[in-house]
């Protein structure tokens, strides 16, 4: 594993690029306070460098929350957002820190779905941004590198993405869940009787309750990992 020393660029740093893209942000979007040995630590577990945006994200902020925590970036951690992206990932895409990751989770959201970079495991398309949904429970290619996820976070229009998804007063709902918690719903979303998510009972859950129960349903409905 490269050292702290190594990780960490000064010539050309990534942070420039996300500062710039964050001045320019059409959606609201919160960089959460970094503490300084969380981010050397998460930068190392996680083994990239300042140079790429990832790197700067982790090494300079606690975490991204864009439109009031529905979408929660991670970083090092925070009060707010107590994960790092490398502990994160340990027990779900590496069991140990520096392994070849198949996958990184890189962000999630509010009504339970998790947002993925493609280390190999979930498709050809290497270094491209994958959505796990709560409304199908399929890995959804998007398209994106890491930078364009960052883009389409600050800038295009997540009422669209998010369309029928977003229920009467989810913002004050939402500005108060905290950033290891999502809602989950009952009708289960991707059930038929789950579409109109304005009468589904819904709930804040831990979110690593919701994540490997999202798995597990994967498992007994049969759609392959």
């Amino acid at each position: 594993m490269r050292t702290i020393q190594e990780l960490i660029n000064t010539t050309d740093p990534g942070w420039a690029i996300v500062e710039q893209m964050i001045d320019s942000a059409t959606n609201k979007v919160e960089v959460l306070p970094v503490d300084t040995n969380n981010a050397k630590n998460a930068l190392y577990k996680t083994q990239v460098t300042t140079r790429s945006p990832m790197g700067a994200i982790i090494y300079m902020t606690g975490g991204i929350l864009i439109d009031n925590g529905w979408i929660r970036i991670l970083g090092s951690g925070s009060n707010r957002l107590t994960r790092t992206l490398p502990d994160w990932n340990k027990g779900k895409s590496i069991t140990e820190f520096g392994q070849p990751a198949p996958f990184l989770l890189i962000a999630d959201d509010a009504m339970g779905g998790f947002f993925l970079l493609n280390g190999g495991g979930l498709g050809e398309d290497l270094g491209k941004t994958y959505y796990l949904s709560a409304d199908n429970l399929e890995y959804e290619p998007l398209g994106l590198s890491y930078t364009d996820f960052l883009y389409f976070c600050f800038n295009d229009n997540l009422d669209e993405f998010y369309k029928g998804y977003r229920w009467t007063n989810w913002n004050e709902e939402v500005s108060k869940l905290e950033g290891d918690k999502v809602f989950s719903f009952f009708p289960y979303l991707w059930t038929e009787e789950g579409k109109d998510i304005n009468k589904n009972h819904r709930k804040a859950v831990p979110i690593e309750e919701l994540y490997h129960f999202h798995h597990d349903l994967r498992k007994q409905l049969g759609i392959s990992e």
